[in-house]
């Protein structure tokens, strides 16, 4: 088989562990929560903490890569990835448990930063779309069936192997890695930026402190009315520093291409909405219907095995299809699937939510692949890891601040979450808020993603590409 396949499978294999540990940590949380007696907020970190670092930490990677080599980058996060696990694995507080997650997302981040970039490098024209649509299959097929592998972990042996299974998988990454990798970097266009990275994290973390904080502490509290204030000035600083002349984060030029916003605005709201639901519904199934965590994984089938062949098929259809079209249409789905979930009420059986996830399956699967292939061919080649990371950071903030914002609004309408009357309508005024955000993003991706701000691709500078 051709190394660019290797490629290919190597980049899935660490796509896959690093993102099915963002959905498969939810069927665990009861568990979780008995064990090491965690409080709603812990919890709802234990999610964040692991989206929270992704985000912060993908742009940086990204121009790390770009500076020393993606194929070393993506090892190194590999291997602390797959330590991590092993102490996500071992934590005996709650409190641990959220740090190691945090250096999960650490870890992830480095893979995430140069998965598309690697792709990039390896396969061009219709080649590219196929592996895009293959790798969005990977996507939708580990946020999917992550509900399902928590649950068989967590009933079968503990739900500590939902992260001390990434152990021997990371390891076998690594290996496949250092074989069939190629090696690659851009360090002329590397952007380093500390003061990027120190604004950004502070920004991110006090803003979903405030969001997780707010009802038990009230909103006009001087905490969090503090940590709102820090979140807007840290952000805004951030937005100054990457204005500047210099090495930045972020090369806000490509904010020009509305095609690039379009595909932000298009990753941030499938994550704040259906990404961000998943951790809700897994709660609604198992502590207000009573189902245990592998019942729980095999209702969230229907959309994991829906995405998964959905995926491929957007990817083929990417190249004739506009990509303006599937995309619109994915969110759309996924903005209908939340609206039908949100008839869910006192007397529902689990099945009120089946049209929802076979539509929203479709949505996602929609919705991935294109988004990949948008998020690098709206910029030249050699500036595929800074666009990779851009798009990763924007889902791993939808994810973030989708859970603590829905999970605020959620903690609000329900005093006691195992009131099933309380829970249910809680429930209910998330979904339709997802379904707004989903059907916000399905119109801008419309109006925003261009064909004209595409940019042909072609094989990187061979200057750039050296052998390893």
């Amino acid at each position: 088989m051709a190394r660019k396949w290797w490629t290919l499978v190597a980049v899935c294999i660490a796509t896959f562990m690093l993102l099915l540990d963002i959905t498969i940590v939810n069927v665990a949380l009861p568990a979780i929560e008995k064990a090491l007696h965690a409080s709603f907020s812990d919890l709802q970190w234990v999610v964040d903490a692991y989206a929270l670092a992704l985000a912060t930490c993908v742009l940086t990677a990204g121009a790390l890569a770009d500076l020393f080599g993606r194929k070393r980058l993506f090892l190194l996060g590999i291997a602390l990835f797959t330590i991590a696990s092993a102490a996500c694995g071992l934590a005996n507080d709650a409190l641990f448990l959220i740090i190691a997650r945090g250096l999960q997302g650490i870890g992830g981040a480095m893979m995430f930063a140069t998965a598309l970039a690697l792709l990039s490098q390896e396969f061009h024209g219709r080649e590219r779309g196929t592996a895009f649509g293959l790798w969005g299959a990977v996507i939708g097929a580990a946020v999917a069936i992550g509900p399902l592998a928590g649950g068989m972990l967590t009933s079968w042996l503990s739900w500590r192997w939902i992260f001390l299974v990434n152990v021997p998988i990371g390891i076998g990454a690594i290996v496949l890695g250092m074989r069939q990798l190629h090696e690659s970097s851009d360090p002329e266009q590397s952007r380093l930026d500390p003061p990027g990275l120190v604004t950004l994290t502070i920004g991110l973390f006090t803003l979903i402190l405030a969001l997780i904080e707010g009802n038990d502490h009230g909103w006009t509290s001087g905490l969090i009315v503090a940590l709102l204030v820090v979140a807007v000035i840290a952000l805004t600083v951030f937005l100054a520093t990457q204005a500047r002349d210099g090495a930045t984060m972020i090369d806000l030029a490509l904010f020009r291409r509305p095609a690039f916003v379009g595909a932000q605005t298009t990753a941030f709201a499938i994550s704040s909405s259906m990404f961000a639901m998943f951790l809700y519904l897994t709660l609604y199934l198992q502590n207000i219907l009573g189902l245990s965590p592998l019942e729980t994984g095999v209702r969230f089938l229907p959309l994991s095995v829906v995405s998964f062949f959905a995926a491929p098929l957007a990817g083929r259809l990417t190249g004739r299809v506009p990509v303006r079209a599937l995309l619109a249409f994915g969110l759309a789905l996924n903005a209908i699937a939340m609206w039908s979930m949100s008839r869910v009420d006192v007397g529902s059986h689990w099945t009120v939510l089946l049209p929802g996830f076979i539509l929203g399956g479709i949505g996602i699967g929609f919705v991935n692949a294109p988004l990949a292939t948008t998020a690098v061919s709206t910029v030249a080649v050699q500036r595929a890891g800074m666009a990779s990371g851009i798009n990763n950071t924007f889902r791993q903030v939808g994810i973030a601040t989708g859970i603590a914002a829905l999970g605020a609004i959620f903690a609000s309408k329900v005093a006691d979450q195992r009131s099933h009357a309380e829970f249910v309508h809680g429930l209910h005024d998330i979904l339709l808020i997802g379904a707004g955000v989903a059907a916000i993003g399905a119109v801008l991706a419309g109006l925003l993603v261009r064909r004209q701000d595409f940019v042909a691709s072609g094989p990187p500078p061979q200057a750039e590409a050296t052998s390893g």
